[in-house]
């Protein structure tokens, strides 16, 4: 590759990335998940601080941050931080659950298109991990068995 042609890629890869953080941001703030087929890639990956094995393709993908968003996603959810650097972007939230304050981290890499192709979620302190992981088992429950999320 030439010179012009790496600069055309990275431009490429630059503007995807940030086309896919307005698009994660727009679906955090509307809190609908429809938005999901378009967003995930279909080889996409998510980590998650709960589950140990990573959770491949789109539709495991989309369940699980569908419950992450209910979970989630009430009125004290923020996010603190941004630092994106194609193709990743860090981003930093604050929430509330039952009392605990919850700090944690989305690390998403995006490929050139803007969709996500990794996604993994990091939360402290310990009692998040804890309530988080019993709420994302009940939501997932009922997401699985075809009920309507709260």
């Amino acid at each position: 590759m030439s010179g012009d042609q790496l600069e055309g890629a990275d431009n490429q890869l630059r503007d995807g990335t940030a086309k896919g953080v307005a698009a994660w941001h727009q679906l955090v703030t509307t809190r609908d998940p429809a938005g999901l087929s378009a967003l995930l890639a279909d080889d996409v990956v998510f980590r998650s601080p709960i589950v140990h094995t990573p959770q491949e393709g789109k539709a495991r993908t989309s369940m699980y941050l569908t419950g992450a968003m209910h979970v989630l996603g009430n009125e004290h959810f923020t996010y603190v931080r941004e630092v994106v650097d194609a193709p990743n972007a860090v981003l930093e939230f604050t929430t509330r659950i039952d009392g605990i304050d919850i700090n944690g981290v989305d690390i998403i890499e995006f490929n050139e298109a803007g969709q996500i192709v990794d996604f993994k979620v990091m939360l402290r302190p310990m009692k998040a991990i804890q309530i988080v992981g019993q709420k994302m088992v009940e939501m997932l429950e009922g997401l699985a068995s075809g009920s309507s999320a709260p």
